[in-house]
């Protein structure tokens, strides 16, 4: 089993947005006031979305644009959980999970122990799965301000209603890694985050056609490499596919009413790396007296594009969308013929994501 990696960086462009509230704004005097999220890094002000609420738009996008039966959730007092069933629920696979369930008790040889019926005894046991899906959260390439924007509700009668939201205009950049190697595949180690499967669950895998492999990475006491149980390959190959598919319709956003605002990508690279390092954080900068103005840093992708050359497999697909950054297309278009670096296709987003996803399919083993 090869550890395989997608790796993504994506740009997306909004203008006058809120894709991402924080509450209560409290440096206005106006009590309906609300904040967008926003962080700060060497004192400059930096909108972003939260990584859960990209998360929330990619399983959104995968419900209604290809068809995937989302895993239904329980509320239990001040806690809230999945199913936990990635065998029936692909996004209880891909984005993971953590549930308190029952499990059967096992005896010193692995065996269910049953009651004098017959019936498998059962303990209580948590399961938990890493999710395959990493991602960050998206936040924008150069400073901004939100600028405060009052409103009012006065359709009724009486005095009108005033509110204030913060509305800004930016270049957002995000990253994600989809680790190809474990998407649909499942371990029931006794660690957090590594007990993927009850016993009943397990078992129900194995007799609907899963099978039984060795781990590469870890070993039991005696030195002997521990199992997992992995779902067939056009099962998992479908479910990587259509997560990555999602992108070229993932849509959302607070606010949409008046605030519609794009979200797919405007720029994106993918790639395949042969480990978890993700190497285009730093491919996008600023500059200006108060890092306001987005630079695209073109050599800084090729330094990566030779540094990590040894790691990507096959080829490096940029998709980037025109009318966005055409400054930078003779520079990416280069790229294609550069030597000491991996094979790049410069295209459209969405050939590119295409064309990558073909390519991803025949590297999931």
């Amino acid at each position: 089993m090869k550890n395989r990696k997608t790796q993504g960086f994506v740009l997306i462009d909004v203008d006058v947005v809120a894709l991402n509230n924080a509450g209560k704004n409290t440096q206005s005097n106006n009590d309906n006031a609300i904040a967008t999220k926003s962080i700060r890094k060497n004192g400059r002000n930096y909108v972003y979305v939260s990584g859960q609420a990209w998360r929330y738009w990619w399983r959104e996008a995968l419900q209604k644009n290809s068809g995937w039966n989302l895993s239904p959730i329980t509320r239990d007092g001040k806690i809230a959980f999945t199913n936990a069933d990635p065998l029936k629920y692909p996004d209880d696979d891909v984005f993971g999970y953590m549930r308190a369930a029952k499990d059967a008790e096992l005896d010193e040889n692995g065996e269910p122990v049953k009651d004098k019926k017959g019936n498998i005894k059962m303990t209580n046991v948590t399961v938990t799965r890493i999710s395959p899906l990493k991602n960050s959260a998206i936040i924008s390439a150069a400073s901004v301000r939100p600028e405060e924007n009052w409103s009012s509700m006065a359709r009724q009668e009486g005095d009108a209603v005033p509110y204030e939201k913060q509305e800004y205009c930016a270049t957002m950049k995000g990253m994600f890694s989809l680790d190809l190697s474990m998407v649909g595949t499942f371990s029931n180690y006794d660690r957090t985050g590594y007990k993927n499967l009850s016993i009943v669950l397990q078992e129900e895998a194995i007799k609907n056609g899963a099978e039984e492999i060795d781990d590469p990475f870890v070993t039991d006491s005696k030195g002997k490499p521990k199992k997992l149980i992995r779902l067939a390959k056009e099962v998992r190959q479908k479910r990587a596919v259509d997560a990555i598919l999602a992108l070229k319709t993932i849509n959302g956003g607070a606010m949409q009413t008046n605030n519609l605002g794009d979200v797919t990508p405007k720029l994106i690279i993918l790639a395949t790396t042969k480990t978890g390092n993700h190497p285009f954080s730093h491919i996008v900068g600023n500059k200006g007296q108060r890092d306001e103005e987005v630079v695209f840093n073109f050599d800084g992708l090729v330094e990566v594009l030779k540094d990590y050359k040894e790691t990507f497999e096959e080829t490096v697909f940029i998709g980037r969308r025109c009318g966005f950054m055409d400054e930078i297309a003779n520079e990416l278009k280069t790229l294609e013929t550069l030597p000491n670096i991996p094979t790049v296709k410069i295209l459209s987003v969405n050939d590119a994501i295409d064309q990558y996803c073909v390519q991803m399919k025949s590297q999931i083993e």
